[in-house]
């Protein structure tokens, strides 16, 4: 490895630097909650320290079961600290997934709080929370742990969709870790003056590259609330108001954000996205640049990039841009031979980024990770499953799966995964799922049930959400006699019938029962593509997500003339908990109350 890698390996030690040199600056914030560079430095010592009492050190793994915080950062810098790689671990995550990446993982301790330890159940693994073990963490010395590890011991793992049933964990080595934050530094000329947004979900391995060249750079960190980060006018506001100068956001808030009126003088100049399929460009006076970026959390977040020029009379979709610093980018057929230019292969990945492989899966890992066939040494190539194919320009141009893999809201998505747990309900005889959609893609479950079941589309849903993260959560069930199948014996998913009208019902359908509830309803069904919606249904439930959300506030403002906003949704998701949100704020605005507040069946 470089000398230019190694400098960044321990992460810690930049860190360190920057609290020497510019203690007061400011390192990490959310909300009313920040901490200076030296504060950082002070705590995730003594919390590195008191991990290496409990025996914590290079490749040792470490989770942290954390929400988005200012906690969680301070949290993962002190396990690389200590030597070791981090687990992160989302609080939102069904307990049967979290006990399985728990036990599947080895974790050796796990750092969270009180709250939250509850839910962690029995394992082997220590448990340290951060704020009843306040004072013990706090007689450690605040003196900079110095730690030996090198460029092939682990630093974080990410569980992944895995197509078997259950998640796979990928171990990202230092190295790998140290070839991102390198590139990004150099890409983007990130200077301590940057401030960077931390937008991801905890266990999205976005947050590494929201997270780590930053502090390396002894920039500042800044993490928005969560009603703020998944609504592009509210996102805009905030990113403004803090003065943002570089940020990543999944694909589908970028495209609506490049679409909204941003002031001349803004500070961001960089809107880094990635994730899932660029559809548009941006228009030629949006006050910062676009870049694209492609990358599977196999090859440490990000593995080609390139910046999206404006859209012009002839523009075509947006490419992924070119292989980053460090790593290889290879188009080859089924004999892996490279296939000439402009034409489609599937995309493999080289060099200093390749993860390690899968956490306790040396047979998945040997699938994946293949030997190069064009390098005399024992360099690996990572076949992602994509299509793609070289442009005349050099670029890469992504064209999709050779798999059943999908993405969603750009979490990567094995649908055989989802499969194999409704298989498992006594119910169901078999099953696909399939992903409607380009722009506001959706889940479809069809099963194949008992004879005798009388199901309604909750009791999957709730079989589903004791395994699987909600992004994986079907939006529609179809009951079907038998799944179709092609000459060779596989679903033909082709043939599956349209949802509409074969949809399993949710619980028993209560009609609504006032205009407002029977507008809103109108409004709502279009949006999730199903064919009614009752008083009792939830949004988020019948395939509803924050994204969904902004366009339904949007159609709720032009129709009844009031603003809602998204917490209002997400507090009361049902037809007739937001339909009372509604009358309430129209009932603020006029005296006395109109007819929209009659019963539906005395209006005329």
């Amino acid at each position: 490895m470089s000398t230019r890698l190694d400098q960044f390996i321990e992460i810690g030690r930049q860190v360190a630097q920057h609290a020497a040199s510019a203690p007061d600056s400011l390192a990490v914030k959310a909300g009313a909650e920040s901490l200076s560079y030296a504060e950082l430095e002070a705590r995730s010592n003594q919390l590195a320290a008191h991990l290496r009492s409990l025996g914590v050190g290079p490749e040792s793994l470490v989770g942290i079961f954390l929400e988005r915080s200012v906690e969680s950062v301070m949290s993962s810098l002190a396990v690389l600290k200590a030597g070791a790689g981090y687990l992160p671990l989302n609080p939102a995550t069904p307990e049967d997934r979290l006990a399985f990446m728990l036990h599947d993982s080895d974790v050796a301790v796990v750092l969270t709080r009180e709250g939250l330890a509850g839910r962690l159940g029995a394992g082997s693994w220590s448990v340290v929370k951060l704020d009843t073990d306040a004072d013990r963490i706090k007689t450690f010395p605040v003196a900079n742990v110095a730690v030996a590890a090198k460029s092939e011991h682990l630093a974080y793992v990410v569980y992944t969709s895995g197509s078997t049933g259950q998640p796979k964990g990928v171990e990202i080595t230092r190295g790998g870790l140290a070839n991102l934050i390198a590139w990004h530094l150099r890409a983007f000329e990130v200077t301590a003056q940057d401030r960077a947004s931390l937008l991801a979900s905890i266990g999205f391995d976005a947050t590494v590259w929201e997270l780590w060249p930053y502090l390396a750079a002894g920039a500042s960190v800044h993490i928005p609330e969560d009603s703020v980060r998944q609504q592009p006018e509210p996102l805009r506001d905030w990113m403004v108001e803090e003065k943002i100068t570089i940020s990543f956001v999944p694909t589908p808030l970028a495209e609506m954000l490049i679409q909204l009126n941003w002031p001349a003088d803004t500070a961001l100049r960089i809107l880094l996205t990635g994730a899932d399929t660029l559809h548009r460009r941006p228009a030629q006076d949006l006050p910062f640049t676009l870049v694209n970026n492609y990358g599977p959390t196999e090859s440490t977040v990000v593995a080609t990039s390139g910046v999206v020029l404006p859209a012009t009379a002839d523009s075509k979709q947006p490419s992924i841009g070119r292989a980053i610093d460090g790593t290889q980018i290879f188009i080859l057929d089924e004999e892996m031979q490279p296939v000439a230019a402009g034409t489609s292969g599937e995309l493999f990945i080289g060099g200093a980024s390749l993860a390690r492989g899968y956490r306790n899966r040396p047979d998945l890992s040997a699938e994946k990770f293949v030997v190069n066939p064009f390098s005399t040494s024992k360099d690996r190539l990572y076949r992602t499953g994509d299509r793609a194919r070289f442009l005349p320009n050099g670029e890469i141009e992504f064209l999709g799966r050779l798999d059943d893999q999908v993405k969603i809201r750009g979490y990567r998505v094995e649908l055989d995964e989802i499969s194999s747990v409704l298989d498992s309900h006594s119910e169901v005889k078999a099953s696909t799922v399939t992903v409607s959609g380009s722009d506001e893609k959706r889940l479809i479950a069809y099963l194949v049930l008992n004879p005798s079941c009388q199901c309604t589309a909750s009791v999957f849903r709730e079989h589903l959400q004791r395994r699987l993260p909600d992004y994986m959560i079907p939006a529609v069930f179809v009951r079907i006699a038998a799944l179709p199948v092609t000459t060779n014996g596989k679903v033909d998913r082709a043939a599956l019938p349209a949802p509409n009208g074969n949809a399993l019902p949710e619980e028993a359908y209560v009609a609504p029962r006032s205009i407002v509830e029977q507008r809103l309803a109108e409004l709502i069904a279009p949006l999730l593509h199903v064919d009614r919606v009752g008083a009792n249904d939830n949004f988020f439930l019948l395939g509803g997500h924050s994204l969904l959300g902004t366009q339904l506030l949007t159609r709720i403002g032009e129709t009844f003339g009031i603003e809602l906003s998204l917490l209002a949704i997400f507090d009361h998701p049902t037809l007739a908990g937001m339909s009372g949100e509604i009358e309430r704020l129209i009932l603020e605005k006029i005296e006395p109350p109109s007819e929209l507040s009659q019963p539906a069946g005395d209006y005329r």
